[in-house]
């Protein structure tokens, strides 16, 4: 091809060649083709022209194509699901990893613990992850475009509440004294997230939480002095205790205690009880002291009627070898 020809047309299968300047013996050659309805009369464009512009515009086109399917490459993105997951003790999880990449050269999950590939495809992996049986922290990675991206996941280990136990001390108190409530728990992971709470019936007496304590498994307890009320009847506590884990992707774990039910007496009742006891105990006093000076006094009166002779009689009744002789 010794020179550059523009192939136009005004109607579909209607071209024509229009010559134009002789163009090097080397190099490249472009060849545009104008398809379309035929330009209004009047128009300033005359087909050349805008045939060189559509050459133009269609040249541009493919170089933006061309760089920005190489950077978008260049700035692929690594994901990782859940983004944070909370497990059980020794508890097992399915994790994905995934790249907006279209042709990773290659790709995993890197941890200590134990894991399975359960399915992958060219853009993502899942992994089934099992025997956790503490914090562990997983990195999922990709490589694209010779570039190596990495998206990293906290895991926490948690222990709910298994066996929450209420205390009453004591369990019958007098209307208007003080009696303590005891909420234990055993054996909790993280401690951080939990909260005791002390209910009487619906309503809360007292809450405590554990911030800041050490991350280890440990026994949680709270107490709580009330006062007895005057109630329509007996009182019931219970001691409810919440794991919070909503923060590190997992749920909110509740557990209640058994209810205990707290007797409440009127103080007047003890004192009349007491005002009867102390009357029994006088009246007595005065029978036992009546029947001791009755007897005195009829000994009294005895003895001023026989005076000295009931002596001189009694020695007479000795027998003779019974009698002291006076010297």
């Amino acid at each position: 091809m010794r020179g550059n020809s523009v192939i136009s047309t005004q109607k579909s299968g209607d071209f024509r060649l229009r010559p134009q300047p002789p163009l090097p013996e080397r190099g490249h050659y472009t060849i545009c083709v104008h398809l379309g309805s035929p330009l209004a009369p009047g128009s300033p464009w005359t087909l050349p022209e805008m045939s060189s512009f559509g050459c133009w515009g269609l040249l541009t086109a493919l170089l933006v194509l061309l760089c920005c399917s190489g950077s978008a490459e260049e700035t692929f993105e690594v994901s990782i699901w859940p983004e944070r997951l909370a497990v059980e003790a020794t508890g097992s999880r399915k994790v994905n990893c995934s790249t907006s990449c279209i042709q990773p050269e290659w790709g995993g999950l890197e941890t200590f613990l134990t894991k399975h590939l359960v399915d992958q495809q060219p853009q993502w992996q899942q992994y089934l992850v099992s025997n956790i049986s503490r914090d562990a922290e997983l990195i999922c990675y990709f490589s694209c475009a010779g570039k190596t991206l990495t998206k990293r996941l906290n895991i926490s280990v948690y222990q709910p509440p298994k066996q929450v136990t209420l205390t009453l001390q004591p369990t019958r108190v007098a209307l208007g004294t003080s009696f303590t409530i005891e909420c234990r728990v055993a054996a909790v992971e993280p401690l951080e997230s939990l909260t005791l709470i002390l209910l009487r019936g619906q309503e809360t007496l007292h809450n405590q939480t554990f911030v800041g304590a050490a991350p280890a498994s440990q026994e949680a307890a709270t107490t709580f002095i009330s006062m007895a009320q005057r109630e329509g009847g007996p009182l019931n506590f219970s001691c409810q205790a919440e794991l919070d884990l909503r923060s590190r992707g997992g749920d909110v774990i509740r557990r209640v205690s058994e209810p205990q039910v707290l007797q409440v007496y009127e103080p007047v009742q003890d004192s009349q009880m007491v005002i009867i006891v102390t009357v029994v105990s006088v009246l007595l006093f005065l029978f036992v002291t009546s029947i001791l000076l009755c007897f005195i006094i009829s000994q009294h009166q005895r003895q001023r009627r026989t005076g000295t002779y009931g002596v001189l009689a009694a020695w007479r009744r000795l027998p003779r070898a019974f009698r002291v002789q006076p010297a």
